[in-house]
């Protein structure tokens, strides 16, 4: 098929799938090497079996379709059709005639059987035409939180009122625990964290949905197992009757999470599908979809018998559509690729400029670096592909540096393993000496859904794990019988823990110290739910489909380590607080930060020069991992060091002053120092400098006239970013020589700003690719002027 694939017609369209209309509906579905294709309509779901499937599709009313030269069948219906459901049966060459879903679904009946008709306009919540994305600059400014949707709510104990387990779950605000803690998405907003990255939520085979509607919670997956690409999982919707009742209610998980200031990012798996004869692609266009070898055979690179060939032009087509999808129509603020070493670096870099240009400019788009096993894919997105591209990458250097292997006993600097130095310093410059060009392109973390969490892989490293009473696991199930209910109920997770003196004990100082080094790194910081709550899944480090029992986070968790959460809650607030954490190029960090120490066990690196911009002038930062107290000599330009984060707190408030020209930091913890503000000849402080520098260089202007020959600018605007100040739309106003101005302001430093000309919400673009215009130094305004459809740019 691999060289048939080349003769078969290309579609540029974007109207694949259905079209409504109260008056009409346009069915479209490419097949090109179908010989005849029909839509059935159907006015019921159908008729499910004992295993929630509908296995007879016949009975509706047929329309046959005509095809055209690009290979795209269509049949357009008069009347408003809401309501009916609706599949394709497609008859390829020396195969029977069969019944297949639409792959461009946007909703569905339970279980995916068949496609539903609905009108999206029905399904915006209240207030969904004001919901506005929150704005957090340049992606190192994220704090992401991965979490399963299911995880947030399942604890039995915890005082959700309904939605268990599911999206309703996440509308809910105000639940406190016994103790009076905020838990639910109130903790979120608590926590300071500015995403939740959403494990997969888009509808996925393996759990019946009508099981769980009826209460049968024993089906449980992490949702890496895809079916229909553009619709919501139904397990976690109230009402499975009603196909749009899925897509309000994720809607409203979006518009909640945006009231709150925090973005949401899909989990998407575009690498692979759970089957292929009948998945959503082989039926309709056999042998296209999918990768194979050399000798024909379905290549598996997934590790799960099949990959996606998104190097194919209507394969990279599907996908681009798809992500324009959820980001336009769920105002989606970002993407997780799964297994993005499967996908072809061309198709990832067209849909990060896509997504950027014409949905929203501060899109986060990343994904794994590597594949799941061999594949023949030439150009796969693995570490150092991503250099200048606008995506980033999971940093598993690093990760490795700090905590060891993911699942066995293998340690890092964290976990008490020596000679991990050099390579905690490469992750502390966000890898600009190893894989990336900026630091925007290296997502760090520790740990995530996959292997074991922070908290069990302490455990294992210290030989715990049969003193906590963990079973051994294997596919969700206790190999030694029992159920998973009765393992986790034996099990003791914190055995021996000292509540009283939690801070000081072994397992939860590297556990902070490992994620402390992560959020106080140059680059993109990642962390797993629950860890500022010592989450433990019980040893089990592959929970896929382990149930709720090994997976549901535990809210009473906090009250038990609120000193715990504290401590995160301080270091995500001193991240955000302070820029010098947050530089965002290669140049910045070669100039702003120094490595004072990387020796025996210590590694100590100030940030200097107020780094990108900062109010504090110098940052030290001293991450020990051993298992002894540590003195670190402190740069000799300053004597007395205000302590923000030490062995037991962290934020931005003084804890204690340190005098003198050394430090000592205690074992297994790290510290955070920022000096005393020096006077200048004439009396005035640093800070001082530094505020009227701003102070300055905060007015400082860009006007950029723009021109057009037809002198028509109604609808036009340009749409900025990397301003440092407010990125996004700005209006155009009218001259009386038949110009228009956009005056935009920039904060201090920036020296380069991006824009785009465009009609309305992206109706058009003057032209089709991002521009830049080179700010240069000084405070003076900036004028020039841009004309309609030239790239060239006159300055003033």
């Amino acid at each position: 098929m691999r060289n048939e694939a080349s003769l078969i017609p290309v579609y540029s369209g974007r109207d694949l799938g259905l079209t409504y209309t109260k008056d009409d509906c346009l069915f479209n579905i490419w097949a090109p090497t179908a010989e005849r294709v029909v839509l059935a309509l159907y006015e019921d779901a159908g008729q499910y079996n004992e295993h929630g499937n509908v296995t007879d599709h016949g009975g509706g009313r047929e329309f046959p379709m005509t095809r055209n030269e690009y290979g795209v069948w269509s049949v357009r219906l008069q009347g408003d059709w809401k309501g009916y459901f609706y599949m394709y049966q497609v008859t390829v060459a020396d195969r029977e005639p069969h019944y297949v879903a639409d792959p461009y679904s946007i909703a569905v009946s339970a279980n995916g059987q068949r496609s539903a008709i609905v009108d999206l306009d029905d399904t915006n919540p209240s207030g969904w035409e004001n919901d506005v994305r929150p704005r957090h600059g340049d992606p190192v400014d994220a704090v992401i939180y991965e979490l399963h949707v299911r995880d947030f709510s399942s604890d039995p104990a915890a005082p959700f009122a309904y939605g268990r387990g599911g999206f309703r779950a996440f509308l809910q605000s105000g639940l406190k625990d016994a103790q009076g803690n905020s838990i639910g998405i109130d903790h979120l907003q608590e926590l300071g964290i500015t995403h939740v990255h959403l494990l997969p939520v888009s509808d996925y085979k393996t759990v019946n949905e009508l099981a769980v509607a009826t209460g049968d919670r024993s089906g449980y997956n992490w949702g890496y197992d895809p079916q229909h690409y553009n619709v919501p999982e139904g397990s976690y919707a109230s009402d499975l009757a009603d196909p749009a009742v899925r897509i309000r209610e994720f809607k409203q998980v979006v518009q909640t999470f945006h009231a709150a200031g925090i973005g949401v990012i899909m989990d998407v798996v575009y690498n692979h599908t759970f089957t292929v004869d009948d998945g959503p692609f082989e039926p309709i266009v056999p042998g296209y979809f999918y990768r194979t070898d050399e000798h024909g055979r379905l290549s598996n690179g997934s590790g799960v018998g099949n990959e996606l060939a998104t190097e194919r032009p209507m394969v990279r087509k599907y996908i681009k559509d798809s992500l324009r999808f959820w980001a336009k129509e769920y105002h989606v603020d970002g993407f997780r690729f799964d297994l993005l070493g499967l996908i072809d670096t061309p198709t990832v870099e067209e849909l990060t400029k896509e997504l950027r240009s014409e949905v929203y400019p501060g899109m986060m788009i990343y994904g794994e670096p590597w594949t799941g096993g061999d594949s023949p894919l030439q150009h796969k997105t693995l570490k150092g592909s991503q250099r200048g591209k606008g995506f980033a990458v999971f940093n598993d250097n690093y990760r490795t540096a700090i905590k060891g292997d993911s699942d066995g006993y293998g340690t890092g600097f964290s976990s008490g393993a020596w000679g991990k130095e050099d390579d905690v310093v490469q992750g502390i410059r966000g890898a600009i000496y190893d894989f990336t060009e900026i630091p925007s392109e290296t997502i760090n973390y520790v740990t995530a859904h996959d292997n074991l969490n922070l908290w069990d892989k302490m455990i294992t490293i210290r030989h715990l794990r049969h003193a906590c009473s963990f079973p051994d696991w294997n596919q969700g199930v206790p190999v030694d019988g029992r159920s998973a209910a009765e393992a986790v109920k034996a099990a003791d997770p914190y055995h021996g823990i000292s509540e009283e003196h939690l801070l000081k004990e072994e397992s939860v100082r590297r556990s902070l110290l490992a994620n402390g080094m992560v959020l106080t790194s140059q680059g993109v910081p990642f962390i797993h739910a629950g860890e500022e709550m010592l989450r433990s899944k019980y040893g089990d480090h592959n929970s896929y489909r382990s149930g709720d029992e090994v997976n549901a986070i535990r809210w009473a968790n906090k009250a038990r380590f609120l000193p715990v959460f504290k401590y995160y809650q301080g270091l995500i607030a001193l991240r955000r607080s302070h820029p010098a954490f947050r530089m965002t190029t290669r140049g910045q960090i070669e100039r702003h930060l120094e490595v004072l120490r990387a020796s025996d066990h210590v590694v100590a690196f100030r940030l200097h020069g107020h780094a990108n911009g900062d109010s504090w002038r110098n940052i030290v930062v001293i991450y020990n991992g051993s298992e002894r107290e540590e003195t670190m000599f402190l740069p000799a330009d300053s004597e007395r060091w205000h302590i923000v984060v030490n062995d037991c707190l962290a934020g931005t408030e003084t804890l204690s002053i340190a005098e003198g020209d050394r430090v000592t930091i205690p074992r297994w913890s790290m510290m955070v120092l920022h000096d005393d503000p020096l006077s200048d000849q004439d009396g005035a402080t640093d800070s001082e400098m530094l505020r009227e520098e701003e102070q300055t260089e905060y007015f400082r202007m860009v006007e950029m006239c723009y021109e057009r020959p037809d002198r028509r600018y109604e609808g036009w605007n340009v749409w900025v970013w990397g301003t440092g100040m407010q990125d996004g739309h700005v209006p155009l106003i009218l001259t009386d020589d038949g110009r228009a101005i956009a005056r935009i302001q920039v904060a201090p430093r920036v020296r380069k700003i991006g824009y785009i000309f465009r009609l309305n919400q992206w109706e058009d673009k003057d032209i089709d690719l991002d521009r830049y215009l080179e700010l240069g130094d000084g405070n003076e305004t900036v004028r020039v002027i841009i004309r309609s459809g030239t790239v060239a740019i006159q300055a003033v």
